[in-house]
Parts: C-alpha cells; sequence; structure tokens
C-alpha cells in the first residue's frame, strides 16, 4: 500500500514538472510588426490583406487600417528564430523582408509592387537586322578655320636685263670765251707793204671781172 502511494506521488510530481516545460515550449513571444502600407506608390485603402510569409507559407495576416498596419508573426510548433519574413500586399510581393525574433519588435513600412515577384524570364533570340534607314539630312557648314602662319620667305629673283641707252642730252651752253693770247712777235719791216695792197687790189678787181661775166652768162 505505501508503495504504491509512493508511485502515485512520483508520478504527480512528473506531470507538474512536464507542464511547464511544455507550456513554455509553446508559448514563446511572437515577433510583432508595425509600420505604414502603400500599394504602387499609393496608400493602401483601408481592408487591404497584409500576409507574412516564411519559406512560401503563410504564417500571419491582418488588414490596412488608416494606411497602416500591426500584425504579430507567431511561430507556433515550428521555428523561425533567425529565418527571413517576406510580406504581401493585396496580394502583391512587398519590397522589403525581416528576420524572426523571439519576442522582437520591428516598425517596417511596406511597399507592395504590383506584378513584383516573378522570375525572370529567359532572354529571346536576337531578331534581324532591320532594314538601313533613309540617308539623313546634309549638316550644314562648318565655320571657317583659323588662319594658317605666314610661309617663308622665298629666294631673291634672279637680276633683270640691262636697260636700253637713253636718249643723248641736249647741247650744253656755250661756253665763256677763251682768255687773250699773248700779242705775236713784231713782223720785219720790209718793202713790201704796198705790193702786198696793189696784189689786194687786183684781186678785187679780178673777182669783180668774173663776177660780171658770170652775171652777163646767165642773162644771154
Amino acid at each position: 500500500m505505501i508503495k504504491t502511494r509512493f508511485l502515485a506521488l512520483i508520478t504527480a510530481l512528473a506531470l507538474l514538472l512536464a507542464i511547464p516545460t511544455a507550456a513554455l515550449a509553446q508559448k514563446q513571444p511572437p515577433h510583432q510588426f508595425v509600420g505604414a502600407v502603400t500599394l504602387d506608390g499609393a496608400t493602401a485603402v483601408d481592408g487591404a490583406a497584409v500576409t507574412a510569409w516564411v519559406d512560401g507559407e503563410q504564417v500571419a495576416a491582418t488588414n490596412v487600417a488608416g494606411g497602416r498596419y500591426s500584425l504579430q508573426v507567431d511561430q507556433g510548433d515550428a521555428s523561425f528564430s533567425g529565418e527571413t519574413i517576406s510580406f504581401k500586399v493585396s496580394g502583391a510581393n512587398a519590397t522589403e523582408t525581416a528576420t524572426w525574433e523571439v519576442g522582437g519588435g520591428t516598425i517596417l513600412d511596406l511597399t507592395g509592387v504590383t506584378g513584383s515577384g516573378g522570375s525572370a524570364g529567359t532572354t529571346g533570340e536576337t531578331g534581324s537586322t532591320g532594314p538601313q534607314g533613309p540617308k539623313g539630312a546634309t549638316g550644314a557648314d562648318g565655320s571657317d578655320g583659323a588662319a594658317g602662319a605666314d610661309g617663308t620667305d622665298g629666294s631673291d629673283g634672279a637680276a633683270g636685263a640691262d636697260g636700253a641707252d637713253g636718249s643723248d642730252g641736249a647741247a650744253g651752253a656755250t661756253g665763256p670765251a677763251g682768255a687773250t693770247g699773248p700779242a705775236g712777235p713784231a713782223g720785219a719791216d720790209g718793202s713790201g707793204g704796198g705790193l702786198g695792197v696793189i696784189a689786194l687790189i687786183v684781186a678785187i678787181v679780178a673777182l669783180l671781172a668774173a663776177g660780171g661775166s658770170y652775171m652777163m652768162g646767165r642773162r644771154a
């Protein structure tokens, strides 16, 4: 009887010790997120859904009120410690993410972008080259360039031919009379002075006679 009571007491104590331990394992504080919400650049309307996701599974949800949200992410039976939390606004992926912490509190504004989140498609093949476009209009003439530097001096040219002789100059003015020469020596006295005079008279008469004969001949 005593043994049975002892076993019952031991079992009761074990149950009392196990209950708090299980409760602590299941009641870890959640991570609280709050902040403003926009969708495609505009404030999200009241009632818009805000959801939290871990590894592609939704783990929490709430609604927008006055352009803001308040969301508790409780890990439940799973362990989210260190896991990345992503968010969606009305089904559109938000650009922000966060890391889950036990009892964490984070102010995180969410920005939803419609059409985001899809994986990029593969690059298509390069299309064929299009036809050549029409020739463009001729551009305007450019401005005149600056003047070039002066060239070097040329070599000296050959000497020109001699010019023609000038015409004779005019005759100079008559020079002044020369000085009077010295007197000649006195002639010798002779008796021939009278004969000279007679000879001169004869000569004059002969000339007159010759001139008269010439005049007579012309008249005949």
